[in-house]
């Protein structure tokens, strides 16, 4: 292998490395402060029982 071929191999690694990074960020750090209380809010509401049956949330808002 030539140096320069190494020098691509390289190059290719490092930028793999970089999309592999950018795509491991956690949506829930991209989620305004505001959005993550609404889940947070209702998670608790789940883990408390209140829930509702889908289709009764459809015929709410429709």
């Amino acid at each position: 292998m030539t140096d320069r071929q190494k020098k691509l191999l390289l190059e290719l690694k490092s930028k793999k490395e970089d999309c592999i990074q950018k795509e491991a960020v956690d949506f829930w750090d991209e989620l305004s402060l505001s959005q993550q209380k609404k889940i947070e809010k209702g998670i608790e509401e789940l883990n408390k029982g209140k829930r509702i049956e889908f289709n009764e949330l459809l015929k709410k808002i429709s």
